[in-house]
């Protein structure tokens, strides 16, 4: 059977969900413009850092009176921020259906201390947001990076919510239509869908979300790196490319590349687009065998980036050894990499779908998903 291995293998076998994909024919060459060796304080900088933002503005529609800041730490980052520097004004409501979602809510109910409501759901599925109080904070993820599910819309927040919605978007952010009406906090990271590099975060901020930040302050102290005010008034340089702190310029660098990659292949349309093209190779690839579905149980909440899958024939005896034998293999022959679940997941395959994989590599990906299927299977009979 190994001996019987398809013949083609992807051009390029990275399916991480992060650091995920780079741009198609990406290569260093691209970054010769990055100001190395510059403060990202003078000009040539301060240039490079508000191109990032309104480019960015450009193509995910994100409205003019909407503040953007580039900030540490990734996405992981930027939610802590809003975390920090929001909660608290009122009651919160914490919505969970996969591990980063989880976190979230580890850090409000047991490090802030918050008083919220916590609705979780189990991977594959997503709270009723028909339920959801948006008259609270409501913090959640847009996209379940770990479970495969996502938002299909935001039809259930209401517009004259009395609360701010703050939402982590890292892998929705490009791939997917982000109403930014109903969203107050939008946090991603550039290693997403765009398949930047990692350590940076995206600030998303609404009207309303300024005035929380300028009517209110916490109880508690507040680190240097989550202050987005002083004197009670927003600290404008932020969301003008002046940085908290010293950002890599050529990880700035790499973001304005992809950025220019995705408005010459169409804008947030086309990566949408190709990001459902992708996503609809691997849901059709499922559909076609008895053996693998897709974790998402609803096809309305499926993830078209991070599309996480689950072996279901009964002649598997351990699912998580199972699946790491077949993400192993697929690893060993350079077929693919990365494509485990993630650790606090159910065991199965996790493959990203973004706008930077190319459709012909995951054609070829499900070619030797089957065989190594088929391999391991007869591996452990």
């Amino acid at each position: 059977m190994a001996d019987k291995h398809p013949v083609s293998r992807p051009a390029n076998p990275r399916f991480s969900s992060g650091p995920c994909a780079k741009i198609p024919h990406f290569n260093l060459e691209m970054l010769a413009d990055a100001p190395l060796g510059r403060s990202h304080r003078a000009a040539v900088g301060k240039d490079k850092l508000k191109a990032a933002i309104e480019t960015t503005r450009e193509i995910l529609g994100i409205p003019a009176d909407y503040k953007i800041g580039i900030v540490p730490a990734s996405d992981t980052g930027a939610v802590e921020m809003a975390l920090w520097s929001m909660l608290g004004a009122r009651k919160a409501t914490m919505l969970a259906w996969e591990s980063f979602g989880a976190g979230w809510v580890t850090d409000v109910v047991k490090q802030l201390k918050i008083d919220a409501e916590v609705k979780t759901a189990e991977y594959g599925q997503i709270v009723d947001l028909a339920t959801v109080d948006f008259n609270t904070d409501v913090v959640f993820t847009w996209n379940g990076t770990t479970s495969g599910v996502r938002v299909p819309n935001g039809d259930a927040i209401p517009a004259d919510r009395e609360g701010l919605t703050i939402c982590d978007a890292t892998s929705a952010a490009f791939a997917q239509d982000l109403p930014w009406d109903k969203l107050d906090v939008t946090t991603f990271s550039w290693q997403k869908v765009m398949g930047g590099e990692g350590g940076h975060g995206m600030l998303v901020l609404s009207p309303r979300a300024v005035e929380r930040l300028e009517t209110y302050t916490p109880a508690w102290p507040m680190p240097k790196i989550f202050r987005m005010t002083k004197g009670g008034k927003l600290i404008e340089g932020i969301f003008k490319g002046e940085t908290i702190n010293t950002p890599s310029m050529l990880a700035v660098e790499d973001y304005l590349v992809a950025l220019e990659w995705g408005k010459k292949v169409g804008g947030l349309p086309k990566l949408m687009e190709r990001a459902d093209f992708n996503a609809k190779i691997i849901w059709d690839f499922c559909d076609e065998y008895d053996w693998i579905d897709n974790l998402a149980e609803d096809p309305a909440t499926r993830s078209n980036t991070s599309v996480c899958l689950k072996f279901t024939d009964d002649r598997i005896k351990d699912p998580a050894a199972f699946a790491k034998a077949v993400a192993k293999k697929l690893e060993t022959y350079q077929a693919a990499y990365d494509i485990g679940s993630y650790r606090d997941a159910p065991a199965g395959l996790r493959i990203w779908c973004g706008a930077t994989v190319e459709a012909a590599d995951l054609e070829k990906l499900t070619l030797w998903l089957k065989w190594a299927f088929e391999v391991c299977i007869a591996e452990q009979e």
